[in-house]
């Protein structure tokens, strides 16, 4: 037989022999492939075509599995909206689809926030609705059938399928299609991501960011182009994101962050100058037009490092213009530079000082401050999702993808350009926020699928060239790297490692989907004895019985949290909700909770209160009722004019402890509190007696053998 000393390639798909092999061999297993291929009909296609529809393949099999790993709460329970939030959401929606775009702009909500009210329009972002309701308009126009409820519950895993695309687009400009493939599929199963868009999950995020790393790709295209045109779609990528959600913040500040790097390591280009001023521009323009937005792009300080940059952008161009005029000058050139620049800065300190340009918001300086909220503003730090992460947390919610980050940074730092420092500054910056916002856990998710698509990539890569998968000579040996021996085996272990991890980061992101994220807060569930699934639905069976027994005009005092979902179910006034944005209404209202029996009684006929929800777990062990949330009722009570007789330390017992056991003392104000009162003394009885005022109480409990616990006073 003739030994081949060179490459034989088929004719037909392409594949090589090995220099050494026997050719007659070759020729004989290649054709039988080819004849059983062609068959198929795979090989008679190109093999550029060939890859292009395996990509297809792979990245169509990724966004399937982005949207079916998010339905498990529907498949559990039912199409049911989750958590808090999202039902405001719903109820927006819900009247932007009946009553139009010009009726929802200008709603004022009279049921929400007693006596003050809110107008709707003009204090939410938008995306989010205008998204749900024309995606039904369009669907109605096609006779599909749906409801409205339905759009917004499979909104959020619709929009995730889009985002394993763009992930796999935004991955492939850094490094290449592997890397895309492994980020996108990553990323459709993520936890820190599906956490915040599961069926269900009805919130800004979940649109948020698909937004945001559409915005990224297209930068990273006008960027690399410095086309117009990739620019102008990058602005109207970012004025989505700018409709949908507030951390838009985050991005127009990474943005110019890129830029003054670009400047300081010597990159900065006409590409860049065009990108950066196009998109600055336009994109300020046009989130302008956001009723909510308005003119915070001009005037508040979290904005103001996109304008600085963009005026560094139009100072560096200019010298750059006239170093190629005037050589000779250049210092006098940096001179007048210098100036401008400080001259800049001193306009910005005048203007803030004159509060032309507004100070930080309290979310942003806890960002920079974790401490902030916690001495400042306690409302702030009483949300769950505005707590810092704990270490477990980023297991949990990435597994794998924190060993794999480094990797990817190792690669991006030893490929350096402006894509991957782009990359770079992304990745470590979200890092930080998410340590000290837990809810950040969402803007660091997407950024670790891609980098550790990248590491992942470039060690399969590497292992992969030295992966020997021909088949051995039986007549002649073949002669081995004596430098390296055993090359094969180790190239075989390390991918069986690899393989390994990404399985077991599967099967961990499942367990977490289905466990942990795929409950919806407004219906419970346990198991008992017996292995069983139990479900409460008491949260609701309350709403329903303040929507049938109590009056169409009854005004309805809950804690905060309780607000959306009283005013979407219920359909009843509410005094406070979870848009928090009158800090002293809620310290009022924290205020008659913290109070005893006689103070709280007065301050609910000043709020002309006809009920008070209170909500209990202690039968069942349910952590988030309003006994655990009493601290922070005492605290934003406390943080007002109204409320400087409430001190936190007159409600911990002798010995600094903040109890709800038999070690209670009755002389405790904790225990004559309004919220304590009401919680304990339904434990007993579900019938009681009417007291002289004519405010009616109703407290919700959370227990297993007593589903309907609605007590009227």
């Amino acid at each position: 037989m003739l030994a081949c000393q060179v490459d034989v390639h088929c004719g037909v798909c392409s594949w090589s022999s090995v220099p050494g092999t026997c050719f007659e061999t070759f020729e004989t297993e290649c054709c039988l492939l080819c004849v059983k291929m062609t068959k198929l009909g795979f090989l008679r296609l190109s093999y550029e075509k060939q890859d292009t529809l395996l990509k297809l393949l792979i990245l169509s099999m990724a966004a399937v599995l982005s949207f079916s790993t998010r339905l498990f709460s529907v498949l559990r329970f039912e199409s049911v909206i989750h958590e808090f939030d999202p039902y405001f959401n719903y109820r927006t929606t819900r009247f932007l689809a009946e009553e139009g775009f010009y009726q929802f702009h200008n709603w004022f909500d009279d049921r929400a926030w007693y006596p003050l009210g809110r107008i709707i329009g003009g204090t939410i972002y938008p995306g989010l609705m205008i998204t749900s309701a024309a995606l039904y308009h369009v669907l109605h126009f096609f006779h599909i059938t749906i409801d409205i409820r339905n759009v917004c519950v499979f909104l959020a895993p619709l929009f995730s399928s889009f985002t394993a695309i763009v992930t796999y687009h935004f991955t492939k400009e850094l490094k290449d299609a592997g890397a895309g493939l492994l980020a996108a599929a990553m990323i459709a199963v993520v936890p820190g991501y599906i956490s915040r868009s599961v069926a269900g999950s009805y919130d800004n995020e979940g649109i948020a960011i698909f937004c945001m790393l559409l915005t990224y790709y297209m930068w990273i295209k006008a960027v690399k182009t410095g086309s117009i045109y990739w620019s102008s779609m990058c602005a109207l990528a970012y004025f989505y994101m700018v409709s949908s959600w507030g951390g838009y913040v985050f991005l127009i500040n990474l943005i110019p962050l890129h830029v003054l790097v670009l400047m300081l390591t010597g990159r900065f280009s006409h590409r860049i100058y065009v990108a950066y001023c196009t998109v600055y521009c336009l994109g300020t323009i046009l989130s302008m037009q956001i009723s909510f937005v308005g003119f915070q792009p001009v005037q508040s300080s979290e904005h103001m490092a996109a304008f600085g940059v963009f005026g560094l952008c139009q100072i560096h161009a200019f010298v750059d213009y006239l170093r190629s005029k005037l050589n000779t000058q250049q210092f006098e050139v940096l001179f007048k530079s210098v100036i401008s620049l400080v001259g800049i800065i001193l306009l910005f300190l005048y203007w803030h000082m004159l509060g032309k340009i507004s100070p930080w918001t309290g979310r942003f300086y806890s960002l920079l401050d974790p401490s902030y909220a916690k001495n400042n503003i306690p409302i702030i730090a009483s949300v769950s999702e505005h707590q810092p992460t704990t270490w477990s947390s980023y297991y949990f919610d990435l597994q794998l993808l924190v060993f794999m980050f480094p990797v990817g940074l190792y690669y991006c730092f030893n490929n350096l350009s402006d894509a991957t420092i782009f990359i770079i500054m992304y990745g470590v910056t979200s890092m930080y926020f998410s340590a000290v916002m837990v809810r950040l856990m969402l803007v660091l998710a997407p950024v670790m699928c891609i980098l550790s698509g990248i590491g992942v990539s470039q060690v399969l890569t590497t292992y992969m060239k030295n992966l020997d998968v021909s088949r051995p000579d039986k007549k002649s040996k073949k002669q081995q790297d004596s430098t390296y021996p055993i090359k094969n085996e180790v190239a075989s272990g390390m991918i069986l490692v690899m393989a390994f991890f990404l399985i077991t980061y599967t099967f961990h992101s499942t367990w977490v989907t289905s466990e942990a994220y795929s409950s919806p807060s407004i219906v419970l569930s346990a198991r008992g004895g017996d292995g069983s699934r139990i479900i409460f639905d008491d949260f609701r069976e309350a709403y329903y019985w303040l929507r049938h027994n109590t009056p169409e005009d009854a005004k309805v005092m809950s804690w905060w949290d309780y607000g959306y979902q009283i005013t979407a179910m219920a359909n009843r006034t509410i005094l406070v909700d979870n848009n928090t944005w009158n800090n002293t209404h809620i310290s009022r209202v924290g205020q008659a909770m913290a109070s005893t029996e006689e103070k709280a009684y007065e301050i609910m006929r000043e709020l002309d209160v006809s009920y008070v929800l209170v909500i209990f777990g202690g039968l069942t062990g349910y952590s988030s009722d309003d006994i655990n949330k009493f601290l922070w009722m005492v605290r934003i009570g406390g943080s007002t004019d109204t409320g400087r007789h409430i001190k936190e330390h007159d409600y911990y017992t002798p010995t600094g402890e903040f109890r709800v056991d038999r070690i209670l003392n009755a002389k405790l104000i904790f225990v004559r509190s309004k919220c304590f009162l009401l919680c304990e003394t339904n434990i007993f009885s579900t019938k009681l007696s009417l007291h002289a005022c004519k405010t009616h109480f109703c407290a919700l409990k959370i227990c297993s053998f007593a589903r309907r616990i609605v007590a009227e006073m």
